[in-house]
């Protein structure tokens, strides 16, 4: 059960982090007499992508901080909050697995540091969770919005779905911290 743990905290880790830098949080859809598919727009936290044919990748970084809606400036905020407690629960996981299996005079300590473990888990499948619900919250929204005019129209990206897997093993693996 712990090493099940590590392991779903591992993946959910790493899957916070990749969430936090794809571009693929909101993609360019593909409707009505929109027909010019040879490029596809990916926005993110931190850029824009647009790609020619799946041949020719341009990336463009946002400008300035303070000319970003606050929304993105809050998920940014949010997404690095989650990564940089992500790795603090792995390592309270690692370090508590560890010295589970080496000893067992201290167990009371022992289930303390899992038990944080497993609520910064828990706490940082929260965070991810609501920047990327939200994100697609919004993206759905406005899918079906007709004041939107279609160029402007989004799908869900792939981000979004790191995200939400990520949440799932963060939370998962809070829980079995927790239970133990």
């Amino acid at each position: 059960l712990l090493i099940t743990g590590l392991i779903f905290g591992g993946i959910g880790m790493v899957g916070t982090l990749a969430a936090t830098v794809m571009p693929q949080w909101r993609v360019s859809a593909y409707i009505d007499a929109n027909i010019v598919v040879f490029e596809t727009i990916w926005e993110g936290l931190w850029m824009d992508c647009i790609s020619q044919m799946g041949i020719r990748l341009q990336c463009k970084f946002y400008d300035s901080l303070l000319a970003l809606p606050s929304p993105l400036e809050a998920f940014r905020a949010l997404m690095c909050i989650a990564v940089v407690l992500s790795i603090i629960s792995f390592l309270m996981a690692i370090v508590g697995v560890k010295y589970t299996h080496r000893t067992r005079e201290d167990s009371q300590g022992i289930s303390t540091f899992l038990l944080a473990a497993g609520v910064a888990f828990l706490l940082t499948g929260t965070l991810v969770l609501i920047p990327v619900s939200w994100t697609a919250g919004n993206i759905i929204r406005d899918f079906y919005d007709p004041e939107v005019p279609v160029p402007l129209k989004r799908e869900l990206g792939s981000a979004l779905y790191v995200g939400w897997v990520s949440t799932a093993l963060l939370i998962a693996a809070g829980a079995m911290y927790c239970s133990f």
